[in-house]
């Protein structure tokens, strides 16, 4: 359960200082699933949760200089093996969806959870994802007043890609309505 804190229970947790408040007034109203992999095409090492904690070694990999200064976060993150890992509150605002519009709506990460998947374009998901992931998703509408459930390639179009074409929206069924 999320607590009235914004914090899944059942999640780690890795807190980010990539937040901040969201605007007063503004319900959460949209999720949004990202996918992401560090190294790129690689899984299972520390780089997704150092970047989200603002800990990335450069010299660690060849990739991480071009990212290492970023300051970004998502509220959750699910491992390839189903492990859920919080490091925002779902009442703040995480820096997960960059310059972005939902309907017309812009600044999505006003209004979202961002969600990131360990994964990439070109790898099918884990059937430990999407049962986490569903299992997520399904607290969260019960919690908030969850509208859409979107893909940051919906919300960024031209910008983004994730979560890609290996992401079976079809194994959400329901839980997109």
């Amino acid at each position: 359960m999320v607590d009235d804190a914004g914090w899944l229970a059942i999640a780690s947790r890795a807190p980010s200082p990539n937040f901040d408040a969201r605007p007063p007034g503004v319900a959460v109203e949209l999720i949004v699933i990202h996918a992401i992999s560090l190294p790129p095409d690689e899984f299972g090492g520390p780089g997704i949760v150092e970047l989200f904690t603002n800990r990335l070694d450069p010299a660690a990999h060849p990739y991480y200089p071009t990212i290492c200064g970023l300051r970004v976060s998502a509220h959750f993150l699910i491992r390839r093996d189903g492990e859920l890992i919080q490091f925002v509150s779902c009442l703040q605002r995480a820096w997960h969806a960059g310059v972005s519009s939902w309907r017309g709506r812009a600044a999505c990460n006003d209004f979202s959870i961002g969600i990131e998947l360990e994964g990439c374009d070109s790898i099918a998901f884990t059937e430990q994802q999407y049962r986490t992931l569903a299992g997520l998703v399904t607290e969260l509408k019960a919690r908030y007043p969850i509208e859409d459930l979107v893909g940051h390639s919906d919300i960024a179009p031209g910008r983004k890609t994730d979560p890609g074409p290996c992401f079976d929206w079809e194994r959400l069924g329901s839980l997109r309505r």
